[in-house]
């Protein structure tokens, strides 16, 4: 009997603690207007995030610790051939301490210009200190031009408050760093999300009213509800930044929609992402740059 409880007590320590491991690799995808009007198609940017716990880290020297992974980032064409295709290897910070609770995400991001169509997202992740140990993770991707009518990009959730003054990169748009918070996922001190987006195709200083709505999976009712506003930018898209406090919102799956309106509250154009909280457990930091 005693056996039976030991092997039982092994089975749940083991399914919990699998559990309780963050995916090893998490896609996220944004999709903004191309400027470009020669190119009937979309930016897209592709921001994939290593688990800095999922690798094994290598003694280099006396409490010098590193771990690396190979990561493979590739746009299918449903004919099967690549248009895009890229492995780069990425490497966190060395620790003196391997027992550290907290290992930080290691993150790429990818901008690309590419034809409106429909693909495949395909990303795949291999550690380079632990033979087998990989993952795959595949999405699809539409992409189509914007239309003359007014309309949200893609929402972009933030693990910090967008900085002003950004000089241009892979993390940044219209002048801000922006630093993801991968999977929309916000745990135990994240008390605040933060977003951008763009808003294409409004009148210059045209006033809008914006309406940000959280609400939980399967409910009727929001849990949270707030407004803001936006003008629309001469020649350019309007940077869309929201700010929401977190610090009441229980754990559980939720989905932001953020509505643009007219003063007469007609709805011009919404979009929604799912947004993830755990308010028991640490995260690491919000991949970005330097991380």
């Amino acid at each position: 009997m005693m056996r039976y409880f030991s092997l039982l007590l092994l089975l749940l320590t083991s399914l919990f603690a699998e559990a309780a491991t963050p995916p090893m690799l998490q896609l996220d995808v944004a999709r903004f207007r191309n400027e470009d009007v020669a190119l009937k198609g979309a930016v897209v940017e592709i921001y994939a995030t290593v688990s800095g716990k999922s690798l094994r880290y290598m003694r280099r020297a006396p409490k010098m610790y590193q771990a690396a992974a190979a990561l493979t980032l590739e746009v299918i064409r449903p004919d099967g051939q690549a248009v895009y295709q890229e492995t780069v290897v990425l490497k966190p910070p060395v620790l003196s301490d391997t027992t550290a609770v907290i290992k930080n995400p290691l993150s790429f991001q990818k901008r690309l210009l590419l034809p409106e169509g429909t693909y495949t997202l395909r990303a795949l992740v291999r550690d380079q200190y632990q033979a087998g140990k990989q993952s795959l993770v595949e999405q699809p991707l539409v992409l189509a031009a914007i239309g003359p009518k007014p309309q949200l990009s893609d929402l972009v959730l933030l693990a910090r408050a967008p900085a002003r003054g950004a000089e241009a990169s892979n993390f940044s748009r219209s002048g801000y760093t922006l630093t993801r918070a991968p999977g929309g996922f916000y745990a135990r001190g994240a008390e605040r999300l933060w977003l951008y987006a763009e808003l294409y195709n409004v009148a210059a200083d045209q006033p809008l009213v914006l309406r940000y709505r959280l609400r939980a999976a399967a409910a009727k009712t929001d849990a949270l509800a707030i407004t803001g506003a936006v003008r629309g930018q001469a020649g350019r898209p309007a940077p869309v930044l929201g700010e929401l406090d977190l610090s009441k919102l229980p754990s559980g799956d939720y989905t932001l929609t953020v509505e643009v309106r007219t003063a007469k509250n007609q709805l011009l154009t919404a979009q929604s992402v799912a947004v993830h909280r755990d308010a028991a457990d640490y995260a690491p930091a919000g991949a970005g740059p330097g991380h």
